[in-house]
């Protein structure tokens, strides 16, 4: 099993200062870099401090001049706020600068808040159509002139500057519907997928949706299945309600961007009280310790066996979980000397 690490800029509240934040972030990749991850992914996101991301780009960029071997992704670009021009000559750069390291992750966006701004009057569910005319067309712009007539995008012979110093770029979508699955095999394209704080049945519909899709398209190559959960690790047990705290409070701040209540000031989107969820059971300590990659290094490494065991590829350690700055390191630290070695 390989891995990879996912890790916002974030801030829950004003308290954390933004270049304490910034040095942080960068000190977790650099460990990542020496710890034998094979990936780090930078995000998208706009005017929220919980995830810091204005240009996926340019944090690749600042990345890749502090880091000698890791990977460098974009999980994910969200193509219904882009220009293709623009993304295909983005991420040729950071290939470039990176020494060939870019790894392409492209979506379709995920609050409808961040659309009311980014591209008003569309909805969420319609920003697929946006992704899939997106990426032939970079693609074809990463080989040299090629001209557009669609239904989002239109524009005469144009070309990638500069071109990626691969031959042929890594590509990642994030999965979850069939026909998602099904899209990423027939354009050749690896899989993210997230089950969220669900358990590991969740994971195994995943694995099932993947398999079939490629029985489905024998003539197709099977891509790389990677799956994402909120990571900590804790050298006692004693400590198991440290991240479970600190991950009940960011999901509730996620709540409240998935329902689009508008309650944000400032970037800072507010908790929703417990009492107010319809969900609480999603939020219960001893089902987030059980479902979510938290545990003792022997406790991680039994629960990413089981990751194994179902065929997942590779596993994207989340690291952004509101945990306090010196926890995160300390648990990425433990999951480079104690569980990577054991699983590698």
């Amino acid at each position: 099993m390989k891995f990879q690490l996912a890790i916002n800029l974030e801030r829950l509240d004003a308290s954390l200062d933004m270049k304490e934040v910034a040095r942080h972030t960068l000190e977790m990749v650099q460990i990542a870099d020496q710890g034998g991850f094979n990936i780090a992914w930078a995000a998208e996101h706009h005017a929220l401090e919980m995830t810091i991301a204005p240009n996926p780009f340019s944090i690749l960029a600042w990345w890749a001049g502090h880091t000698d071997r890791i990977r460098l992704g974009t999980a994910c670009v969200a193509a219904a706020y882009w220009h293709p021009i623009k993304v295909a000559g983005e991420a040729a750069f950071v290939d470039l600068i990176s020494g060939g390291r870019l790894e392409f992750g492209i979506g379709s966006g995920a609050y409808q808040r961040e659309f009311d701004r980014m591209h008003p009057g569309l909805k969420q569910s319609d920003a697929w159509r946006y992704m899939q005319e997106m990426l032939p067309v970079v693609r074809a712009l990463w080989k040299g002139d090629y001209a557009h007539e669609g239904e989002n995008w239109s524009f005469p012979t144009a070309t990638s500057c500069p071109k990626p110093l691969q031959a042929e770029v890594p590509v990642w979508v994030a999965a979850r519907a069939p026909i998602t699955y099904d899209y990423a095999v027939k354009n050749g394209c690896n899989i993210m997928s997230w089950p969220l704080t669900r358990d590991m049945s969740e994971a195994e519909t995943y694995m099932n949706r993947m398999n079939e899709a490629v029985a489905n398209n024998p003539s197709c190559k099977r891509p790389t299945m990677a799956m994402m959960r909120h990571t900590a690790v804790y050298g006692k047990q004693d400590d198991w309600m440290v991240p479970i705290r600190a991950a009940q409070r960011q999901l509730s701040q996620f709540e409240n961007l998935f329902k689009n209540m508008g309650d944000v000031e400032n970037g800072f989107p507010k908790s929703i009280p417990f009492d107010q969820l319809g969900n609480r059971a999603e939020y219960d300590p001893e089902m987030l310790r059980r479902n979510l990659m938290f545990g003792t290094p022997d406790e991680v490494i039994a629960k990413l066996k089981g990751y194994a065991a179902l065929g997942v590829d590779e596993f994207i350690y989340y690291a952004s979980l509101g945990l306090g700055l010196a926890e995160q390191k300390r648990s990425l630290e433990l999951f480079c000397k104690e569980v990577i070695p054991a699983l590698a």
